[in-house]
């Protein structure tokens, strides 16, 4: 077998393993996130997306996905990707410390009642934990995708939605599928509601 090939099914492999954990490890706290941001939005709130890197790529594809659609013909749904305005996410670092720039954001654009949800897959990235923690002073909800133990987000996102592996690749391709999952959830729930 060539190298190539023993990458594409080490990497299936690892992934079809990590799925079945997550899927049994996030069923309670993925019908919770589906639940809160289904009202949050349902009530004219926001939802607020943030995260570094893949993370932030993540954010960007979830808001996407609500704002225009992901199967179904439907009004676009309030959601925010914190990632986007470079001009902002530099001026903020610049001023105020890269740890801030999700924090200002939320203090900004937030309303209690919305929901932020960070993105981290060690759950350590000071920003993300910035973010939920202004989110919760301004009276927002604080959700987070997570992997391994949760880190800094432990206690501090409620939900948290733990990949069970403390593999970055893997834990990426589970945030993604969990984002499309919300989305689909979320778009059936709201159709239902009409």
């Amino acid at each position: 077998m060539s190298r190539a090939l023993a990458c594409l099914e080490q990497a299936f492999d690892q992934h079809l393993d990590v799925a079945a954990r997550t899927r049994a490890a996030v069923a309670e706290p993925f019908q919770r996130l589906t639940g809160l941001a289904t009202a949050t939005l349902a009530a004219g709130g926001r939802l607020l997306l943030f995260g570094n890197g893949g993370s932030a790529a993540d954010a960007q594809h979830i808001a996407a996905e609500l704002v225009g659609r992901f199967r179904l013909e439907r009004r676009a749904l309030a959601a925010i990707a914190l990632t986007t305005d470079t001009s902002l996410l530099t001026a903020v670092a610049n001023d105020y410390g890269f740890a801030n720039v999700f924090a200002r954001q939320v203090e900004g654009l937030g309303r209690a009642g919305d929901l932020a949800i960070g993105l981290s897959t060690s759950g350590n990235s000071p920003n993300v934990i910035e973010g939920l923690r202004a989110a919760r002073a301004g009276g927002l909800h604080a959700a987070a995708f997570a992997g391994g133990s949760g880190g800094g987000l432990a206690g501090l996102a409620d939900p948290l939605l733990l990949v069970p592996s403390d593999d970055t690749p893997r834990i990426q391709e589970m945030h993604i599928l969990l984002g499309h999952a919300l989305c689909e959830a979320v778009e059936l729930a709201l159709a239902e509601t009409r």
